[in-house]
């Protein structure tokens, strides 16, 4: 039976607890509604197309065989992309405020290094600046400071409001017709889950929505079916070659599952969190193409890749066939069982970073929620390329 120890939704879990609220969060006082920004202005954008901005670096990747053996994989973006991506990053902002500003920190400029560069080799990417509530701002919630007797307001819709106007205007100047990828990832997948289902579900636009990439937060279904609950018109995702679907999961080891935590729920009777495996959408178990950095959404990373060390140069590794995942329902979780198959007797490592472990809370309440999107990033991309097929010759 899941415990329910905290008084709010999985978005506002993520990264959470890792800083301690300052003093000027906790005085915060209710303000006038803000002014909404100006998405006219490239400032308010994290990543956009043809800009020398954190979606432009280099993403060559050291590809570790498990022999220890090195190889490099080159990689370059396609400036000519027939699709767009439009993504909405997770809780990164360390501003020492209870939303963040509209200026992009280390969080926000790491971030979309591991978890968004990489797409677009197929397709030009959209990065809306929102005003997030930020890694101190969620610490204060989790500590009751604004929860717990309201003395402070919790506006939890501005960065929704925010993403809906970087939306809209994307439409209106940018789209011209093109199909487009919505990509989250947990605080960004909890926004646009919102936004599909008031603003795309059912509506002319979604024509236009070759699929929707939801990690790291729960998209309800019924029980046994693909749609029904978050949205009423779009599914999970179940073949490469299907858009207008939905590829959603939260990814925890085989070896340590969920245990007292909102991830891989959903709410509602009859529902679940739906569990869409990026390297098997049809079922089963399949190899995850994992990119490893040398950090994960701003933690520093210092894995030794081979023993003994070999010299990597590039920031980002692959270890072909070292992990693997599966969907399953379990104690009454649904998520992405991650299995690393390290080999003791290779002289490559026998396993991957990611977990998010903090104190003497469990393991299993967070999960690989850090690499939630890394650890599957190969996949990811070549469903989006294959989804792209898909679209363009309808």
């Amino acid at each position: 039976m899941l415990r329910r120890t905290l008084p709010f939704p999985a978005f506002v879990l993520a990264l959470g607890v890792l800083l301690l609220a300052s003093p000027s969060l906790l005085a915060q006082a209710a303000e006038a509604a803000p002014v909404s920004n100006d998405y006219a202005d490239p400032a308010t954008w994290l990543c956009l197309p043809g800009r020398d901005d954190a979606c432009a670096i280099d993403l060559t990747a050291t590809v570790v065989a498990a022999d220890g053996s090195l190889t490099t994989e080159a990689w370059a973006a396609d400036m000519d992309a027939p699709i767009d991506c439009f993504y909405v990053y997770p809780t990164v902002s360390r501003d020492q405020t209870r939303d963040s500003d509209m200026t992009a920190g280390p969080g926000e400029n790491g971030v979309v290094r591991s978890q968004l560069a990489r797409f677009t080799s197929k397709c030009r990417v959209y990065a809306p600046l929102y005003r997030q509530v930020t890694i101190a701002g969620l610490q204060a919630l989790i500590a009751g400071v604004i929860a717990g007797d309201g003395a402070i307001e919790w506006d939890v819709n501005l960065g929704y409001r925010d993403v809906v106007d970087a939306w809209n205007h994307y439409l209106e100047y940018n789209n011209d017709g093109r199909g487009v990828v919505l990509m989250g990832h947990s605080q960004g997948t909890g926004i646009l889950v919102k936004m599909i289902a008031a603003e795309i579900d059912g509506q002319a636009v979604q024509d236009r929505m070759i699929s929707a990439i939801l990690l790291g937060n729960s998209v309800a279904v019924p029980e046994g079916k693909d749609v029904g609950g978050s949205f009423d018109h779009i599914p999970l995702c179940r073949s490469a070659d299907q858009i207008g679907c939905a590829i959603t999961y939260m990814s925890f080891r085989s070896t340590v599952p969920p245990e007292e935590t909102f991830f891989g729920v959903a709410e509602g009777e009859g529902m679940v969190a739906g569990c869409t495996n990026p390297a098997s959408l049809s079922g089963g178990a399949g190899e995850l193409d994992a990119y490893h950095g040398r950090s994960i959404v701003g933690f520093p990373s210092n894995t030794q890749w081979t023993d003994p060390a070999n010299p990597i140069e590039t920031e980002f590794v692959k270890t072909p066939g070292l992990v693997r995942g599966e969907c399953v329902q379990r104690d009454g979780y649904s998520y992405l069982e991650v299995t690393v198959q390290g080999d003791p007797n290779d002289p490559r490592t026998d396993d991957i970073p990611g977990d998010l472990i903090f104190g003497d809370t469990p393991g299993g309440l967070w999960g690989l929620h850090l690499i939630d999107v890394s650890v599957a990033m190969g996949n990811l991309v070549g469903i989006v390329g294959r989804q792209t097929e898909a679209y363009l010759k309808r």
